[in-house]
């Protein structure tokens, strides 16, 4: 009876946090350029004297959905979105670089370009900073153009490019805050091309209608699990009955 509490218990356990990682993804489900999370379960042995039969229920981080999202037209001069295989580098709250498919830009009070979420926009040299304009665009390459208040139409000047690198789904790892970071020892080059399209963005890629029945579906398995706690107590305290009255 203890075999079928262990597995009882650690499987209720895991589906809560498997609960927690999709309620995680249905929150970011019109979160720009958002990658959904992955988690399964695996059995785990319970080690030690007197618990070789024993197993636990892990549940484990098997990486993200590396599918992109739908390119929605937005028209906006500073909303970007970028190739399949590319991503935007922007500067992450340890000073290091992390990647990104959000190109949802904005330029703060002292001129820098940010993420809508607040992390500085990286480019070749560097976080980028825009000078004061009236007129702003993104190429197709990256490079952000503008002209300057008080100047004309044909004073339209390079001020930057915005750095992005190409990354295949297995060179990254998916951290805590949504951003990706390079795994250890991969060497993401820069992106060349056509790597950007200016006036648009990639929405999140959760499927929302997977994610609701999903989220049902780890509901009653949860409840499955409890009930299984309660009949395994209750046959325990059944077998107890029984020893009691034989002695």
């Amino acid at each position: 009876m203890d075999r079928a509490l262990y597995v009882a218990m650690t499987g209720a356990a895991q589906t809560f946090k498997a609960q927690a990682v999709n309620s995680h993804n249905l929150a970011n489900a019109s979160t720009t350029g958002f990658r959904a999370e992955l988690i399964a379960n695996t059995p785990q042995e319970v080690t030690g004297a007197g618990l070789p039969s024993r197993v636990n229920a892990l549940g484990a981080g098997i990486g993200w959905d590396a599918s992109g999202g739908a390119i929605q037209q937005t028209g906006r001069d500073l909303d970007v979105a970028m190739r399949d295989d590319v991503w935007l580098a922007v500067q992450s709250s340890d000073g290091g670089e992390a990647y990104t498919k959000a190109g949802n830009l904005q330029i703060d009070s002292a001129g820098q370009l940010r993420l809508a979420s607040g992390q500085a926009v990286m480019g070749d040299g560097g976080p980028l900073s825009v000078p004061p304009s009236t007129q702003l665009s993104i190429g197709g390459d990256g490079t952000i153009s503008v002209v300057s208040q008080g100047q004309g139409a044909e004073t339209l000047v390079a001020v930057g490019r915005l750095r992005t690198v190409a990354a295949r789904p297995e060179q990254l790892a998916r951290s805590e805050d949504g951003l990706m970071r390079a795994k250890p020892g991969e060497v993401l080059d820069p992106a060349a091309g056509n790597v950007v399209m200016s006036g648009a963005l990639e929405s999140s890629n959760v499927n929302l209608p997977e994610a609701m029945v999903n989220m049902i579906s780890l509901s009653r398995q949860f409840e499955m699990q409890v009930k299984l706690m309660r009949t395994a107590e209750n046959n325990a305290e059944a077998a107890a009955t029984l020893v009691r009255m034989g002695g």
